[in-house]
């Protein structure tokens, strides 16, 4: 048993043999104190600091047992146990003999209330009685024997300061009781009586217990009405969403396109669309080229598809257009004339030996010059590869140039799908 939970009441009082009005005895057994209450002349009361103790535990306390073993003289009444403050009994548990029954007395909303039991305890026997109460639930066992279950209004035991604890006697000239007392205690749990009759098995819930029970419950539908009401809630907002058109957008470069936004990209030679948060792109088809005998095919700046443009024709050397040749001085194909153009050479950092002249170039490089390095332009599909004196685009495994131009390729099956944005090889 914790000790937080019960005071025994003779130990607190201090007994001892030399208290006026009581003598030690042999009790119903050996492991605690017994004493004989006999004369009137008494006054077995607790000390205020032991009073002030009782007072705490009891405060706000709806359920608590009462216990204690007795021997009461045949044919006498007398007060067991009185807790009060001046002529108020908030706990008053009295044996009366001369009419055979229990008294309990208590105070509900400031009026005095008495519980009366028909019983005989004034025997001269042996006997254990333990009063349980349980905010209204009232249970009286005498001798381990549940004899009385009732249902009464709930006991104040919110004591005011200055109430004081009587044993054996209502006060200082009343109540006396007449025989031995031991083991009187106060028990602060459910179902106490068990501390007196262990062999008492506890099969119902107390009073308390279910009220607890029922506070639980109305906490519960509380919590359940407020989850009902926060799921409505969301319901509500779920339907308004689902009237609301919402859209994945796509970011390319850091520009941002909305769904089924179309653009062409920065090569001019795709064009691509936001599907559903995902680039699509595709190779512009260009038309098949058809040039005339003094035209050649060549890529024109910010067009993805080739152009017919005249041709140059030097020393029996054919150029395209922008081709360059070095002669005595620098000349570039424009429009199917040999312009003259100034341009100032870089000096090399190799050997003489090591000069070379890239073809329609006229400014030399070093041997293993990179010409993929200078921007040479290829497709997705294509990467750039160096050779002595000039770069060339080559398509990639699976692919094939697109109308014979290798700077731009395509899936040998001709199946052009949509795919997201690649780099090109170099």
């Amino acid at each position: 048993m914790d000790p937080d939970l019960e005071i025994d009441i003779i130990t607190e009082l201090d007994l001892v043999n030399t208290t006026i009005g009581v003598t030690q005895v042999s009790g119903l057994h050996n492991a605690s104190k017994a004493f004989l209450f006999q004369d009137v002349e008494r006054e077995i009361h607790a000390a205020p600091d032991v009073s002030e103790k009782l007072i705490q535990l009891l405060r706000n306390k709806s359920e608590f047992t009462f216990l204690a073993i007795l021997k009461q003289r045949a044919l006498t009444s007398g007060v067991i146990l009185s807790i009060r403050e001046q002529e108020h009994s908030y706990f008053e548990l009295e044996s009366s003999g001369l009419r055979d029954e229990i008294r309990y007395q208590y105070r509900f909303n400031g009026k005095s209330r008495t519980e009366v039991f028909p019983y005989r305890m004034a025997d001269w026997q042996w006997h254990k009685i333990a009063l349980s109460l349980s905010a209204s639930h009232l249970l009286l066992h005498v001798d381990c024997n549940r004899i009385y279950e009732r249902v009464i209004d709930p006991p104040e035991t919110n004591l005011t300061p200055g109430s004081n604890l009587w044993l054996g006697q209502r006060n200082r000239k009343h109540g006396f009781f007449k025989g031995i007392i031991q083991d009187v205690k106060v028990i602060f749990m459910p179902n106490g009586y068990i501390a007196q009759c262990p062999n008492l098995n506890r099969t119902c819930p107390t009073c308390s217990d279910f009220l607890s029970l029922v506070q639980g419950i109305m906490d519960l539908q509380e919590l359940l009405a407020k989850m009902t009401a926060k799921l409505n809630y969301a319901e509500t907002r779920l339907s308004q969403l689902e009237n609301c058109h919402c859209e994945k957008t796509c970011q390319v470069n850091g520009v941002i396109y909305l769904d089924k936004d179309s653009w062409v990209e920065d090569d001019h030679c795709r064009n691509c669309t936001c599907k559903s948060g995902v680039v699509e792109c595709r190779r512009m088809s260009c038309p098949p080229l058809n040039c005339s005998p003094d035209a050649l095919p060549v890529h024109v700046a910010d067009q993805c598809c080739r152009v017919c443009r005249p041709k140059c024709i030097y020393g029996g050397k054919v150029l395209a257009e922008g081709q360059r040749i070095l002669t005595k001085t620098c000349r570039e194909c424009r429009n199917g004339v040999l312009v003259k153009v100034t341009e100032t050479c870089p000096p090399l950092n190799c050997s003489e030996k090591d000069h070379i002249l890239p073809e329609n170039q006229c400014c030399g490089v070093c041997r293993g010059h990179n010409f993929c390095a200078e921007g040479h332009r290829c497709g997705e599909n294509s990467e750039c590869k160096n050779w002595n004196t000039k770069a060339t685009c080559e398509c990639k495994n699976g692919y094939v140039s697109a109308q014979g131009d290798s700077a731009y390729c395509e899936e040998t099956s001709l199946n052009l799908t949509g795919y997201l944005l690649n780099g090109t090889i170099c």
